[in-house]
């Protein structure tokens, strides 16, 4: 008799642990897996957002030449921000980060003297402001500008440099032949000469490149209209070694020879370095 209550006790523990590897053993939920429906449905999700961006907020242009030298280089590729310097929609207006156009922005514009082409140069003068450039110096308003990002190499006393003097002394000095001024911008151009500055227009800005020996900009063609206005360089997604005149080489053999020569020379001739660094 004495014997019995261990016997009970043991099935009793017995029938604990039977319990508790029931509970240890409860399978886990699995996660119901996506469908393809699903799958495309989100797919599509993400190329309509994609595709909205890339049409109407960013837009993908490639740097020709060496006018902004050296904020921007030859074979530069940025993403250029098209609705900032837009005019805000009233659908769209408390989402996007809409301003005007200051001073020192780079922009991108269809050019006011080549039809169908695209150029990037640094605003230099906006409405109302008074410019002009003394011994290469940019004085606006009166106030000699600070523009560390400027390269300026030629010498206005050098005989050899014929378009130095109006270009590092404008509009002070007149124009010559040699300057190559647009033929619109050549018979406009005293209108706007106040004194010894020239005073941008409404609806209008003077803009140069950080090159100033070589680019070719508002000293020669003039203003940039605001409806020319592209929009702002964001940032550089990628940049190649690019030859200075690849910009003029139109021809589908030049095209497919250069697209050959990137495919080999993509990881050697990238510039890493260069690589999402934002354009300021």
């Amino acid at each position: 008799m004495a014997n019995v209550p261990k016997q009970e006790e043991i099935v009793a523990n017995k029938s604990a642990n039977k319990n508790a590897d029931n509970v240890s053993e409860k399978p886990v939920e699995e996660k119901p897996q996506e469908t393809t429906v699903e799958f495309l449905a989100s797919l599509a999700g993400v190329l309509v957002t994609g595709l909205f961006i890339i049409t109407f907020v960013l837009q993908a242009f490639e740097i020709p030449s060496s006018s902004m030298e050296d904020t921007l280089l030859i074979g530069d590729h940025v993403f250029v921000n098209r609705e900032q310097f837009a005019a805000p929609t009233r659908w769209m207006g408390p989402l996007m980060p809409y301003r005007d156009i200051r001073h020192g922005d780079i922009v991108v514009f269809l050019s006011p003297a080549e039809h169908g082409l695209f150029v990037v140069k640094r605003i230099i003068g906006i409405p109302g402001d008074r410019i002009h450039l003394r011994n290469g110096a940019v004085y606006r308003n009166g106030q000699k500008l600070d523009e560390p990002y400027v390269q300026i190499k030629g010498d206005p006393t050098d005989p050899e440099c014929a378009r130095c003097p109006y270009r590092m002394n404008f509009p002070a000095v007149a124009p010559s032949p040699v300057d190559q001024l647009a033929d619109n911008w050549l018979v406009s151009l005293p209108q706007y000469i106040q004194g010894e500055d020239l005073v941008v227009p409404s609806d209008s800005y003077f803009a140069m490149g950080d090159n100033r020996d070589v680019s070719y900009d508002s000293r020669f063609w003039g203003f940039i209209p605001r409806k020319n206005v592209i929009g702002r360089p964001m940032f550089i997604y990628w940049s190649f070694i690019t030859p200075a005149d690849q910009y003029q080489m139109r021809s589908v053999g030049d095209r497919l020879g250069f697209m050959a020569h990137i495919v080999i020379h993509f990881f050697g001739q990238t510039r890493w370095s260069r690589t999402l660094k934002l354009v300021r």
